[in-house]
């Protein structure tokens, strides 16, 4: 068989790569970065020698390895030795750049925006602040001591005036105070501050599902802005490789000055899509880096594709899933029950307050024997208190506790109907977004197919320089369309998770157990 040329070792790298695959002589063109004439003459010869076949298809000659060649085996294992010094370079620079630089991911982005959020941090701190709240309900049954000290000195006006008491009054004791009965205000007070815990917990699920779904969207928005210049970059390497086709055909004379203007019109008008997807990833980009808290540069490197799981649409346990667990459903409910307890904090108006007291104290003239048998005094009693008329005073707080308690059952009932309409809304997008994944998807391949079947007609003469350009069109639109419909559904499936409460560490949990 004598050398293998250098044309011949590109040839047979290239076939070996596909083996399953046929290429025409203009598409290898295309994907070998030469032109046809350059490698026209290797070809003929590997396939005079049997290591490559060929077929007619479209007025076009395919070629493809010959896998019953008897020197097939031979053949690939010369050509794997030839680039098995790349391939371990490559792996072991794949290594050290995985090892030093991990894949960013949707988790990533979730987690530390909420480690950097700062409404997150302010809502945490709410928290203590409600636990605060609930000692110091607590402490209002419990005794109150206190330590009392006080120093008078009395003297008459007038020589004639007389007085009683210590000229020099010296007192020091414990006085002991402890409510027996508040009318229920302060056990109203307890219940109101337990749920109130309850409801800065709800708010802070609330904000860290709002941080997530915005995550989502920019991660989200990120993979489809990739996918939207590859598709881009795609589509102007097609017209430039055409226009180059078209431009070698016109030297040749086979091909008009008119598809030369027109391809190379094809591929300005291209560009501009290019630079616009370029700079659609860079702003997405930043606005992601804004929301982790990190400098708007930080490179952002994600090895995920634009893909969807489908979600089986069931409107009904969606909706019963987020009355149960939207934070904003809970919300409304401890609302409702903070104000069913502040009626009865406001009927305490109506009821006798009853305090214990008691105290033990010092009391003399002379500083030096406070602390003696003779200066010491105790007293204990009881004080009742029953309110007969305050002016309308607490009849007027309990109206308005009680108008805002149906008002709180008519904001609850409002929010579950938004509820119900926000997951119809939902289940609507998921559904609308799927058909027209589903109506893409299939026909990404045709148009590719559609779009070589132009290529070989019209390298063959019988197509037209319109064709390709219609059929390069064809497949970017197809495939963009493919991209926002899944685009458009992950956003759909956020949108319904978040109008469920439903957040993204519950998710992974799920996933684990399933």
């Amino acid at each position: 068989m004598g050398l293998l040329s250098k044309n011949k070792v590109s040839l047979l790298k290239f076939f070996y790569a596909h083996p399953d695959k046929q290429f025409y002589i203009q598409e290898m063109g295309r994907l070998l970065g030469k032109k046809p004439g350059v490698f026209q003459r290797a070809l003929k010869n590997l396939y005079d020698q049997g290591l490559l076949i060929s077929e007619y298809k479209a007025n076009a000659r395919f070629f493809s390895i010959n896998k019953k060649s008897p020197i097939y085996n031979e053949i690939r294992s010369i050509i794997s030795k030839s680039v098995k010094a790349c391939l371990v370079i490559s792996l072991l620079s794949l290594s050290i750049s995985y090892a030093n630089d991990k894949p960013f991911t949707l988790k990533d982005a979730i987690l530390t925006a909420f480690d950097n959020n700062k409404d997150i941090k302010m809502q945490e701190r709410e928290i203590d602040v409600a636990k605060a709240d609930i000692l110091d309900a607590h402490s209002r049954f419990l005794p109150k001591v206190n330590l009392e000290a006080s120093y008078m000195h009395n003297d008459k006006v007038l020589a004639e005036n007389i007085f009683t008491g210590y000229r020099n009054d010296n007192q020091l004791g414990l006085v002991f105070n402890e409510a027996i009965y508040s009318g229920g205000a302060n056990i109203a007070n307890l219940k109101q501050a337990r749920i109130g815990l309850d409801v800065q917990g709800q708010t802070l699920r609330a904000k860290k599902l709002d941080v997530e779904f915005e995550a989502k969207r920019l991660y989200y928005g990120l993979l489809f802005a990739f996918e939207n210049e590859r598709i881009a970059r795609e589509a102007l390497d097609q017209a430039r490789a055409h226009y180059d086709d078209v431009k070698s055909k016109f030297d040749q004379g086979t091909a008009s000055r008119f598809d030369v203007l027109q391809s190379g019109v094809q591929v300005s008008l291209l560009m501009p899509a290019l630079v616009k997807a370029g700079n659609d990833v860079k702003l997405i980009k930043a606005e992601l880096n804004k929301l982790l808290g990190q400098k708007i540069d930080t490179p952002l490197d994600t090895k995920e594709k634009l893909s969807y799981i489908h979600l089986e649409v069931k409107e009904q346990e969606f909706l019963k899933a987020a009355y149960l667990n939207k934070p904003e459903m809970i919300l409304k409910n401890l609302g409702v029950d903070i104000n069913k307890w502040s009626i009865n904090m406001a009927k305490a108006g109506y009821r006798p307050k009853i305090d214990a007291t008691a105290g033990y104290s010092y009391r003399s003239n002379n500083l030096s024997n406070l602390i003696s048998k003779k200066s010491n005094n105790w007293n204990a009693g009881f004080l009742f208190n029953l309110p007969l008329f305050e002016g309308f005073s607490t009849k007027a707080q309990v109206d308005a506790a009680k108008a805002r308690y149906s008002e709180s059952i008519l904001d609850k009932e409002n929010l579950s109907d938004q509820i119900a309409v926000e997951i119809r809304q939902a289940c609507l997008n998921l559904k609308e977004s799927e058909t027209i994944i589903n109506s893409q998807k299939d026909h990404v391949e045709e148009a590719r197919e559609a779009l070589k079947i132009a290529e070989v007609s019209y390298d063959n003469g019988v197509g037209t320089n319109l064709d390709v350009l219609d059929a390069q069109v064809s497949l970017s639109q197809i495939q963009t369309n493919l991209a926002s419909g899944i685009y458009d559904y992950l956003m759909a499936e956020a949108y319904l998770k978040r109008s469920m409460g439903e957040n993204f560490i519950t998710e992974v949990a799920n996933e684990k157990n399933n």
